[in-house]
């Protein structure tokens, strides 16, 4: 194939996708429908079609990067508004534009998103990848077409997101402290591991005394990680906070946001929520993201697996009310939630300023008291204040609606059975 000749290809992707956005709402599936008929109506073309797709997507892909996205934000928003086949193509489309960077060029978490993504090329031609996918997919050529536009369509029309880590091929920003905290890894692991019996137990008071412990190690965590960055000279010692994105989607995306939020408070950390995204952007030093994911992941399925058990409800004329009580049930939850994460946080900071040190394993032991520690933490909440407010000028606050008084009390029995924070609003970010 001659470079002209991709070059032509291009273009025509090109035209196509420039109809459909600029398409009226009434004409946009007609202008998908002219596009795919014209791209996928030679099967000797469609070779060429297939790699000139490639090289389109290859630098739209990374202007997408440039503007503040990553790999699980996109699947997300796939996720909730296209089909699966659509995010198949995301996936590959991600996997494909991935070839120019080295496993070094991604950070840490880019590269835990293409795992769990299984963002890989499977395809060993660009000429043949679009006959591959109709193939594992079973679609024909106009059906492929159509999909790819879509596709194209709902990620041209994303706009500029506040960044929240490099973009692939840039120096990695590492937010990590320069020298590794003794037994890292073990006390991490050794939350994991609390955590996931927390999640498995029958046992309502084992539940509750397992993620209690979690999180008391987790304040450790953090603590040791002030301590190891206010003994480093300048700017290493005051650190960087960093964020994530983390997803939080429907049903009831409101009270998930809540305990999202709720664990962030009682980690030192700040949350923003983009309900039109379905995520919340979460900001605070490396260590307490990490924190942050694994106990929201784990009371989440907690929360859910306690709601379920809760069963549905009905209004006396045999209307149902299972929604009501469902979501009054998840924001007395994280209400509850928020109240005993931050307990058990206070404790850990009020021992650990008196010289008491927790261990991976849980037990303790006594130390020195460091007069560096509570002005430590103090400079890294005041660090992650100015960083969330650099990040996101114009904040507004959302209320959660309660409408269901079981509801209400049955989530607050559950919290009180299985884990702990209390700010009743979340901020979201104004555009």
């Amino acid at each position: 194939m001659t470079e002209n000749a991709d070059s032509a290809t291009v273009r025509q992707w090109e035209e196509a996708l420039g109809a459909v956005l600029g398409a009226s709402a009434k004409r946009v599936d007609r202008a998908v429908d002219d596009g795919a008929s014209l791209l996928a109506a030679s099967a000797a073309h469609w070779p060429e079609a297939s790699r000139a797709l490639l090289v389109l997507t290859d630098r739209s892909t990374a202007g997408l990067w440039e503007r503040g996205w990553r790999p699980a934000d996109l699947a997300r928003l796939v996720r909730r508004d296209l089909a699966p086949v659509h995010l198949a193509l995301l996936v590959d489309l991600v996997a494909a534009q991935g070839r120019r960077y080295s496993p070094a060029a991604l950070d840490r978490r880019w590269q835990e998103q293409l795992r769990e993504l299984a963002a890989e090329v499977w395809w060993a031609d660009d000429r043949d990848y679009l006959a591959g996918f109709a193939e594992r997919h079973r679609l024909d050529r106009f059906a492929l077409a159509t999909a790819v536009l879509e596709l194209l369509a709902l990620l041209a029309r994303l706009p500029v997101l506040a960044p929240v880590g490099p973009v692939p091929g840039a120096r990695p920003v590492e937010h990590r402290a320069a020298v590794p905290v003794p037994g890292e890894p073990r006390m991490l692991s050794r939350i994991r591991a609390l955590l996931a019996k927390a999640e498995s137990t029958e046992f309502p008071q084992e539940a509750e005394a397992l993620t209690g412990k979690a999180q008391q190690l987790m304040a450790q965590h953090s603590i040791d990680e002030a301590l190891l960055a206010a003994g480093q000279p300048g700017a290493a010692g005051a650190g960087v906070p960093g964020a994530v994105r983390i997803g939080v989607e429907n049903p009831y995306e409101g009270p998930k946001a809540m305990l999202l939020d709720a664990v962030a408070a009682a980690n030192r950390c700040r949350v923003v929520w983009a309900k039109e995204f379905a995520f919340c952007t979460v900001i605070g030093f490396d260590s307490d993201l990490d924190a942050v994911e694994l106990l929201y992941t784990s009371l989440l399925v907690q929360a859910t697996a306690a709601m379920q058990r809760a069963g549905s409800r009905q209004h006396l004329d045999g209307a149902s009310r299972t929604r009501a009580f469902r979501q009054s049930f998840l924001v007395s939850y994280a209400a509850r939630i928020r109240e005993r994460l931050a307990e058990a946080t206070e404790q850990t900071t009020r021992e650990a300023a008196a010289g008491r040190h927790l261990r991976p394993d849980g037990t303790a032991e006594q130390l020195l008291p460091d007069a560096r520690l509570l002005p430590a933490l103090a400079a890294r909440e005041e660090a992650v204040d100015s960083a969330t407010d650099r990040m996101f000028p114009k904040l507004t606050s959302q209320r959660v609606r309660v409408s269901d008084g079981e509801g209400w009390a049955a989530g607050r029995a559950a919290a009180d059975r299985a884990a702990l924070h209390g700010r009743a609003r979340v901020e979201r970010g104004k555009r």
